[in-house]
């Protein structure tokens, strides 16, 4: 099946400008009356954010090792749906991964090769001049079937920088499709755990506009546009793109600032399949919907606003009450939330609602991050006793009294690392640290 033009913007590293530059040129060809959308390889759940606000179309996440190859096309010919342009941002550099066997790295160069997508490579080029278009060449050469149509320059600092690097780029045999200048764009904020999620961006329409205008002025849309290559996937993909089935008929949701990450692809999959999303705000000391069959606490930031959810007393009550007789799960945040205590960045402790015995803090601090390949223990909202799930952990929170409940899971990193048992479970309440993608198929 043909679907809509695509490419990949990628880099050699990360803090290159990939999502300067995706979200500018997603805006930017929007202008154009183009119908736009973005996707993001890997696990990054936050910039598909910024893509659907760059684009008023849903963002997604393409991950090649957590999605099986005929999910992944399914949703690859989702996404392309009513599509002019699909602009893909890789994550990290375009080839890192992890090795897990040919094309399912979750590298963006898998789905480069797969579907024989273009490359963009966007260049940092503060510090260097000729030597950006060795690193060009070399990323251009390094994989036969994994084509760079083409380079973007960024943090150029004057006309002379330019020409020189322009110059042996020619000499590459690699097209310049322009250039941006040395803070020409604001940097994209952040915070403890990297990029302040797009609901969080004060003036956030504003901050996208003011990127399309510099990348319109500094890059030649009309030679991207020319570079995109259309989207070839398999014709019949119905049926395949089911990655978590809906946990529940009517589900509880908790949104807020606190509570927001959960992989988007779920969320639409699951409205798709018929499953009603009820939000509700524990910073607003929302309780659970009563007449929602499960509540479930995504990810994001408790350990900011701890003090406001220990005393949001209707949203601690509330959902004591709903885990009596319904499943409640929570995942990286909200299994910090489910648990006893939850010690801040100051190390002051606050209770949390102790559906959970388990303690954690953001004071002692350690990072984890990572694919994981979860074999859960029991039947749980996110599959049954058996079934194995790929997912990813990014959080620098650690369990300082693990507890007495049941784990919920068996670990293994991505490339079969045992991580030993991992989460809890008690009566209806279940949590985890690690963020659901997919589950293996049976």
């Amino acid at each position: 099946m043909i679907g809509p033009k695509a490419i990949i913007v990628g880099a050699p590293r990360s803090g290159s400008g990939k999502t300067s530059v995706t979200t500018g040129l997603l805006r930017a060809f929007a202008r154009r009356g183009l119908r736009v959308r973005g996707a993001k390889s890997g696990p990054d759940y936050i910039d598909p954010g910024f893509h659907a606000a760059a684009t008023n179309a849903p963002g997604v996440n393409l991950d090649s090792w957590a999605m099986e190859p005929t999910l992944l096309e399914a949703m690859l010919a989702e996404q392309g749906e009513d599509t002019d342009l699909l602009i893909i941002e890789s994550a990290m550099g375009l080839f890192d991964g992890i090795e897990a066997g040919e094309g399912r790295c979750g590298a963006a160069a898998d789905l480069a090769r797969r579907f024989a997508i273009p490359v963009l490579l966007v260049l940092d080029c503060s510090g260097q001049s000729r030597s950006a278009a060795a690193v060009a060449h070399g990323f251009a050469s390094f994989d036969p079937d994994v084509r760079v149509a083409g380079v973007a320059l960024n943090q150029i600092a004057s006309d002379r920088h330019e020409q020189q690097i322009a110059d042996a780029m020619r000499k590459a045999g690699l097209p310049v499709f322009g250039t941006v200048r040395r803070n020409a764009v604001s940097a994209m904020p952040e915070r403890h755990l990297g990029l302040v999620q797009a609901r969080e961006h004060a003036a956030l329409d504003d901050f996208i506009e003011q990127m399309a205008d510099t990348m319109e002025a500094a890059l030649d849309l009309d030679a991207i546009w020319d570079a995109a290559t259309p989207l070839r996937t398999p014709a019949d993909t119905a049926g395949r793109a089911l990655a978590l089935p809906p946990p529940a008929q009517r589900i509880a949701m908790a949104q807020d600032d606190a509570f927001s990450f959960i992989y988007p692809h779920l969320l639409r999959q699951w409205r798709a399949a018929g499953a009603e999303l009820r939000f509700f705000s524990p910073l607003a000391d929302e309780a659970p919907p009563k007449d929602c069959d499960l509540c479930w606490l995504p990810g994001g930031y408790p350990e900011l606003h701890a003090a406001r959810l220990a005393a949001a007393g209707t949203f601690m009550a509330g959902l004591r009450a709903y885990a009596r007789t319904r499943p409640v799960h929570g995942e990286c945040g909200g299994f910090m939330t489910l648990g006893r205590a939850l010690e801040d960045a100051d190390g002051v402790t606050h209770e949390m609602l102790g559906l959970l015995s388990h303690e954690t803090s953001y004071a002692k601090r350690r990072m984890n991050l990572g694919y994981r390949r979860a074999t859960l223990s029991a039947d749980c909202p996110i599959g049954s006793a058996g079934t194995v799930v790929r997912g990813h952990e990014f959080h620098y929170a650690r369990v300082t009294e693990p507890g007495t409940d049941e784990p919920l899971a068996d670990l293994q990193d991505g490339i079969g690392n045992d991580r030993g048992a991992s989460g809890g479970r008690r009566g209806h309440v279940t949590g985890t640290f690690f963020h659901a993608i997919a589950r293996e198929p049976a």
